[in-house]
Formats: structure tokens, sequence, C-alpha cells
């Protein structure tokens, strides 16, 4: 694999953006298995630790790949198939202080996107298809608030690990050490200001990262201090099933529909 750093992605940003209409926390990227993987060592035996663990970090020559994600608040699934220019990525919000809860679902193929949403918890709430609606991107007044294709790493692995001040090998396809968040594509890999909010502490965030015996990145762990009125809590990545994950297909017949009124009323709130 060729080193992949490349930068801080779309997803964490576009999802956000719908939650904060809903008064909800911003979501992340990446989640961490319950079990590792086994290990391997990694494909140059002389290269510098962080040099190995970057050229884990997925370029898009893999084929497709499966990928978690969890935050202090949200959690977050979905498939990237590089080869088609193309994710699908699904989140369920925490409950927002009315006990709203949103499950909201992307899919993105190269400069097409569909969308599923579904809301619960209060009377009222709108009701979309069970469908994929597919979304007009000139109807949508912010281009940020609906996610696009812009590489394989869309767990902001590369740039995070880039950001990394230290970084030792712990056994075989075992790395630990410490990530500068508060500069560059690693603070926007956070959420907006969180990076700032974190000070000292947060040029020195201690950091697990695993690579499985394909020598390809299984998962990132940053330990995020607590910094403003945000406690501690885990930033984690991971990537699984590569080359073995079905494609992603345009959805077709019934599985589709047009996004009503509604939808981009909401993105445009």
């Amino acid at each position: 694999m060729t080193q992949a750093t490349g930068s801080a992605g779309t997803i964490r940003r576009a999802v956000g953006t719908v939650a904060a209409m809903l008064a909800a926390t911003t979501l992340l990227g990446g989640c961490g298995p319950k079990t590792e993987p086994a290990a391997a060592p990694p494909a140059n035996p002389t290269a510098t630790p962080k040099k190995a663990l970057l050229d884990a970090v997925p370029d898009g020559t893999e084929g497709a790949f499966r990928f978690t994600g969890k935050d202090a608040s949200s959690n977050l699934t979905g498939r990237i198939d590089p080869e088609s220019k193309a994710f699908e990525v699904n989140t369920v919000m925490a409950p927002d202080k009315d006990g709203i809860t949103m499950k909201m679902s992307f899919l993105v193929i190269e400069d097409k996107i569909w969308m599923k949403a579904k809301f619960s918890g209060h009377p009222g709430l709108p009701k979309f298809p069970n469908k994929w609606m597919v979304l007009d991107k000139s109807k949508l007044t912010d281009s940020d608030s609906v996610p696009t294709f812009d590489g394989a790493d869309q767990g902001n692995a590369g740039p995070l690990i880039e950001a990394a001040t230290s970084v030792e090998e712990q056994g075989l396809g075992k790395y630990v050490g410490l990530i500068d968040v508060t500069s560059g594509e690693a603070a926007k890999a956070l959420e907006d200001g969180e990076a700032a909010a974190l000070g000292e502490a947060g040029k020195h965030v201690p950091f697990t990262a695993l690579v499985g015996p394909d020598e390809h990145l299984a998962s990132l762990v940053l330990e995020i201090p607590a910094g403003g009125e945000r406690k501690a809590y885990q930033y984690v990545v991971t990537y699984a099933d590569y080359g073995s994950t079905p494609k992603i297909t345009v959805p077709t017949g019934s599985a589709a529909t047009k996004a009503p009124a509604m939808a981009y009323e909401m993105l445009n709130g």
C-alpha cells in the first residue's frame, strides 16, 4: 500500500449539520472492535513504526470494506467502495433534550446521493418513506449538508496518525503513541472547537492502533481527554472485511424514490 494521509473526511461534518438542527451532538467517525484481530508484521520491516502504520491506512486499492464508528454520544456503521467512489453510512443520534431520536443513512455513488431518515420519540415529527430518497443537489443551499466521497479513509485515520508525535510498535501489528490533535487536518477530525478546548492536553493524546494479518489498518483508538464542557471519551475507528464486502450499487425499483420537499427543508434548515 502507498502512504495514505489525505484530509479529514466529510462524513462527520455532514452528519453534524443535520444533528445540529435537532439539538443533537456531532458524530465522529470510528468505533473499536470487541475483540482484537490477529496481528501481522508491517510489509516493510525496515520502515519506521509511524511509516508502517501510515502504510496500513486504506488508500483505495483494497476493494470494498466495512467501517464502524463511535464517539462520546453517537454510533456509525457503513461500507466504503473506493473503486465505485461510493460509501454508505448509517448513524443513530442519541435522544436530544426533547427525547427525539434520529436514524439517518446516506448513500453516495460518485456525484449522486440518496438519504434515509426516521425520527421517533415525539408526536408530530416528520415522516419519510422507508426507501432511499434520491437528492437533487441543486436544491441544497449548503454543500456540507450532505456527505461526499473524498477517499477510502472516511474515519480520518490517516490525518490523525500523520499528526502523531511518537509511535512505538508493541508486538506484531500493535502500535501505541501520542497524537497532537490541536492543529491542521487532525483538528478537523474532531468537532468544531473541540481541539482548541483541549489546550495543552490535546498535544499529547494517547492512541492504540492495530494492523490485521492482511497488513491493513484494523482499528485506531484515541483517548480524548476532557476539555471545556466535554467529558473524556474514546475516538475510535475500525475498518474490516477488506475485499470481501459487497460492492455498492445504485438502488432501483421499489428500493428508491424522489426526496420530498420536507427532506430539503431539513437539510437546508
